[in-house]
């Protein structure tokens, strides 16, 4: 009991839980206790309170990385299944609130007035830049845990905090984004080639529907650029260029609105103002 009393969750396991437990109530509400989604969630909330318990209990380097590295692996879980979940809970696409403050801003879905932009050199381009996102991602999961457990620590907790924050406003505000939405309003075609073609699959595919508000595309690449500012600055330079890539290429693929891009923008800005709050005020173990 000991070491119970001594029980601290982390900045992401508050923020990250609270998604976890909003979802799995809506879904209790929705479709009552026994439907499988209901079901997912609620084992989800059970694991993840078992290996923290457990983790507190014997403070070893291997449960810590359990604790930790069990994040990337629900947040995949959660990512495929919400859009079952949400068609479950009776939640309304915001795609015409999100294009009306795209129309406010500058008179039409920002997607349509890059239109003018488009050449096929420029896609394929962009759409290698979208496509960097995700080993971005990955690479930064195994080379800061290689660096080990301290700086890994950090790494998760911005990032989770930032991915329980991203999926809450993929629930309560789920989007398809303008290419889905509004595809007639569009007259210029989106033509490249092989990495093109490839991106496209990948999105068709990959998304879940409903990922939209906001762009964790931006809001993830810029948290892990300056978290590698911080603390390697190689990776900052290398990836400096690529991550602005990125963020062009969401809005001239068509794949988010304007309003999307700053809520992620202000995400990344809260997920690092939060770990340094954290790392002033506690004494990593």
């Amino acid at each position: 009991m000991k070491g119970l009393r001594k029980l601290e969750l982390l900045p992401h396991e508050w923020i990250f839980g609270s998604f976890l437990v909003i979802f799995w109530g809506r879904l209790l509400i929705s479709v009552g206790p026994l439907d499988p989604a209901t079901w997912l969630y609620f084992i989800l909330l059970l694991v993840n309170g078992f290996i923290i318990l457990w983790c507190n209990l014997r403070e070893t380097v291997v449960a810590w990385f359990l604790r930790l590295w069990f994040y990337p692996i629900v947040m995949n879980v959660v990512f495929m299944n919400m859009k079952s979940a949400i068609q479950k809970i009776g939640g309304n696409h915001f795609d015409g609130v999100l294009a009306d403050y795209d129309k406010t801003l500058f008179g039409e879905i920002l997607s349509m007035r890059a239109q003018g932009l488009v050449t096929p050199i420029l896609t394929e381009i962009l759409s290698f830049c979208y496509l960097l996102f995700f080993p971005y991602l990955m690479i930064s999961w195994f080379y800061y845990s290689w660096r080990g457990l301290q700086v890994f620590k950090k790494l998760v907790i911005g990032m989770f905090t930032i991915y329980g924050c991203g999926f809450l406003g993929y629930s309560l505000v789920p989007a398809g984004g303008p290419h889905l939405a509004f595809p007639e309003l569009f007259s210029v075609p989106l033509v490249g080639w092989a990495i093109t073609r490839f991106n496209a699959i990948v999105v068709e595919k990959g998304s879940n529907g409903v990922d939209v508000f906001p762009s964790l595309h931006c809001a993830v690449s810029c948290f892990l650029l300056f978290f590698d500012r911080q603390h390697t600055p190689w990776r900052y330079r290398l990836y400096l260029v690529p991550c602005g890539g990125i963020w062009l290429a969401t809005i001239y693929l068509r794949y988010h609105y304007f309003t999307d891009l700053i809520v992620g923008f202000a995400l990344a800005w809260f997920a690092l103002s939060l770990l340094k709050h954290w790392e002033r005020t506690t004494t990593i173990r």
